[in-house]
């Protein structure tokens, strides 16, 4: 049964596969996974580097933790099936004005692979009582215009359209029942 996990060092095979998918399929360019592969990748090939990877993400949570300048604290979920990493959903605590217009609250992404079998849906199911845990009664989640399979994933799980700028849907969902 997939689920969500804090990220662990564990699904570092999995992950690394997951990462080659993303590369064989140049659908990363930009966003959270280049930039952590730049300042990471070269560590992620033994277990202890990838174990600092793992420890540094999970510090970008802590509101005095490290994480690169102009991100707000943040944290990630993956989303695994026994030991296969599947995908990832990260809820950002609060909005700067950019990702008020452009990002959102939560951003998520399943490994081209395991795509159009539900994981997206139940990754943003799943978070929202994590959101609800960090205080935000509900949350905006964003996609492109153009990316029809995201709309039905935010309208799947409630999301109420408010507008678009830029590019982008903007939807608000309620984080509690």
């Amino acid at each position: 049964m997939a689920r969500l996990i804090l990220p662990d060092a564990r699904f570092r095979v999995s992950f690394l596969d997951a990462v080659r998918e993303h590369v064989t399929e140049d659908d990363f360019s930009a966003g959270a996974l280049a930039r952590e592969l730049r300042e990471h990748g070269e560590a992620w090939g033994r277990h202890e580097g990838f174990a600092r990877y793992v420890e540094a993400v999970r510090q970008e949570a802590a509101e005095d933790g490290r994480r690169p300048e102009g991100l707000v604290p943040h944290t990630w979920y993956w989303y695994v099936d026994g030991d296969t990493y599947l995908g990832r959903i990260q809820i950002r605590h609060r909005l700067t004005q950019w990702l008020l217009d452009h990002g959102g609250h939560i951003g998520y992404g399943v490994r081209p692979g395991a795509r159009r079998r539900g994981h997206a849906t139940a990754m943003l199911r799943d978070v929202l009582p994590y959101a609800r845990a960090l205080g935000l009664e509900e949350v905006l989640v964003t996609c492109d215009v153009t990316n029809v399979a995201s709309r039905k994933v935010i309208e799947a799980v409630g999301g109420e359209f408010e507008d678009e700028r830029g590019g982008k849907l903007r939807y608000w969902i309620r984080t509690g029942r």
